[in-house]
C-alpha cells in the first residue's frame, strides 16, 4: 500500500477536516449577527484542548458568508501591558480589514477635526491614515480610538465589522501602574456599541476571562453573552472520529472497538481526539493497512503526557506541585472539582506539610495566574488543562488507566465504504 495521508490535526487551533458538535453556539452566534443595534457580545470560553480557536474559525466564515468583516488574532501579554498598546492592537488589525475602503470628501475626516481633504478628495483608509486621525484626535486613549472606529463605520457601512481576539484572559487591567487596557477595550465598544455602530467583540479565552471583564468593569456582564465550551458528547466525539477519513477518502477506517477505545481515552475534548487519532492512524499506516492493529492507547497517552502536559507541569513550583498533586487525589470523574476546604482537610490528613487557609488561597490564585487552575462561579476550582488530573495521579505513581486497549483498525479498499 502506497503512503496515506493522515487526516487528523492535532496542532495548536488547526482547523480539522470536520468540526463535530458546536451546533448550539454556531445557531447563538448567527443570531448575534443577526442583531441590528448590536446589544449583546459573545465570549467563547473553556478549558484549554476544548476547541475555542477551531470554533473561533467556523465563526469567522459564518460571519464572512453573512456579509461581515473580520479582524483579530491572539492577544499576548505584551498586548495587555497599556492603553496605548491594546489601541495600537486594535488599529492594527482594523487597517487590514479597512484599508481596501475609500475616504471620501463626503465623510467625516474634517469633521472630527482632521483637516480638509479638498486637496486629496478620495484616499484609502490605511493604518497610516488610521494612525494619523488617532494622533491627531483630543483627550484620552479611549477618546481617540472612538474617533477612530466611528470613522470606520462610516466608511465601511452598512457592513459590521467583528473584532475576535483569542487568548483574551491575557488581558488585564494594571492598577498599579495606572494602566487600563481591558477598561479601555469594554468602555470603547459600549460607546459606539450605544450610538448603534455595527462593530461586535468576540472573545475567547480560559474559564477566568469572564470574571476578569465584570471585575474591570460591572457592566461588562450585560454586555456578553457566554458561550461555555465544554467537551463533546458520545455521537460528537465519535463523529470527529469516524468523519475525517471520510472526507479524505482514506482506505483506512477505526472500527468500531477503536472508536470505542478512543473516546474512552479522550473523554470527549476535540484535541486529544485529534492527539490520539493522528498517533493511531500513523502506526496503523506504517503495518500497511492489511493487517488487524490493536490501538496503543496507552502508548500514546505516554506521548501525550510528554508533549503536552509536562510542559505546564514544568511550570509549578515545588510547593505548587504538591497542591496539585493533593488536588488530582481529590477530583473526582463526575465532578471534576475542588474546593479549598477540602484540599486544606486532605492536606492536614496527609503525610507532607499542610496548607494554611490562606497560604491556600494564595497558591491557588497564583496557579490561576499561571493557567493551572481556574475557579468556576461556585466558588470551587477545577484544572484549566483537561484530563491533567490523569496526568498529576501518574506521575505520582496512581493508577490511572488512560483507555481500553482494544480497539482495531481495518485496511485495504473493502474498510472505505
Amino acid at each position: 500500500m502506497n503512503w496515506i495521508a493522515n487526516p487528523y490535526r492535532p496542532g495548536a487551533g488547526h482547523m480539522p477536516l470536520h468540526v463535530a458538535g458546536r451546533e448550539p453556539e454556531q445557531t447563538e452566534f448567527r443570531k448575534l449577527l443577526g442583531q441590528e443595534v448590536i446589544l449583546s457580545n459573545a465570549v467563547v470560553t473553556g478549558m484549554r484542548g476544548v476547541g475555542k480557536t477551531v470554533l473561533l474559525e467556523r465563526f469567522r466564515e459564518i460571519a464572512v458568508d453573512a456579509g461581515w468583516l473580520w479582524v483579530g488574532t491572539d492577544l499576548s501579554e505584551a498586548n495587555s501591558l497599556s492603553e496605548e498598546r491594546i489601541a495600537a492592537r486594535l488599529i492594527t488589525d482594523l487597517a487590514l480589514a479597512t484599508s481596501r475602503f475609500v475616504v471620501s470628501s463626503r465623510q467625516s475626516l474634517s469633521r472630527i477635526g482632521f483637516g480638509s481633504t479638498s486637496s486629496r478628495r478620495e484616499q484609502t483608509l490605511d493604518y497610516e491614515l488610521l494612525t494619523r486621525v488617532y494622533e491627531g484626535a483630543p483627550g484620552l486613549p479611549s477618546d481617540k480610538l472612538k474617533q477612530v472606529l466611528t470613522l470606520a463605520a462610516e466608511v465601511v457601512e452598512p457592513r459590521g465589522i467583528v473584532f475576535a481576539y483569542d487568548e483574551a484572559q491575557n488581558l488585564s487591567d494594571h492598577a498599579s501602574a495606572k494602566e487600563y487596557p481591558l477598561a479601555l477595550l469594554l468602555d470603547v465598544f459600549q460607546s459606539i456599541q450605544r450610538r448603534e455602530v455595527r462593530f461586535m467583540l468576540v472573545l475567547s479565552g480560559l474559564p477566568m476571562l469572564f470574571s476578569r471583564l465584570v471585575d474591570s468593569r460591572t457592566y461588562a456582564e450585560r454586555m456578553f453573552r457566554v458561550l461555555q465550551i465544554e467537551r463533546l458528547d458520545e455521537a460528537s466525539s465519535r463523529e470527529a472520529i469516524v468523519r475525517p477519513p471520510e472526507v479524505t477518502r482514506s482506505p483506512l477506517r477505526f472500527d468500531a472497538a477503536a472508536v470505542a477505545a478512543i473516546v474512552e481515552a479522550s473523554r470527549g475534548y476535540p484535541y486529544f481526539i485529534q492527539f490520539i487519532c493522528h498517533e493511531a492512524f500513523a502506526m496503523i499506516a506504517q503495518e500497511q493497512g492489511g493487517r488487524r492493529f490493536v490501538v496503543p492507547a496507552r502508548d500514546i497517552i505516554r506521548k501525550l503526557d510528554h508533549d503536552f502536559f509536562a510542559a505546564r507541569w514544568s511550570r509549578a513550583t515545588d510547593r505548587q506541585r504538591e497542591l496539585l498533586l493533593l488536588a488530582a487525589r481529590l477530583e473526582r470523574a463526575e465532578v471534576e472539582e475542588f474546593t479549598p476546604a477540602e484540599l486544606v482537610e486532605s492536606s492536614r490528613a496527609g503525610p507532607g506539610k499542610p496548607f494554611s487557609s490562606s497560604g491556600l488561597t494564595q497558591m491557588l490564585a497564583a496557579l490561576c495566574e499561571i493557567g493551572l487552575v481556574y475557579k468556576n462561579r461556585r466558588g470551587a476550582y477545577s484544572f484549566a488543562v483537561p484530563l491533567f488530573g490523569g496526568f498529576l495521579r501518574r506521575q505520582a505513581g496512581i493508577d490511572d488507566k488512560p483507555a481500553r486497549t482494544g480497539g482495531r483498525a481495518r485496511g485495504g479498499k473493502r474498510a472505505a465504504r
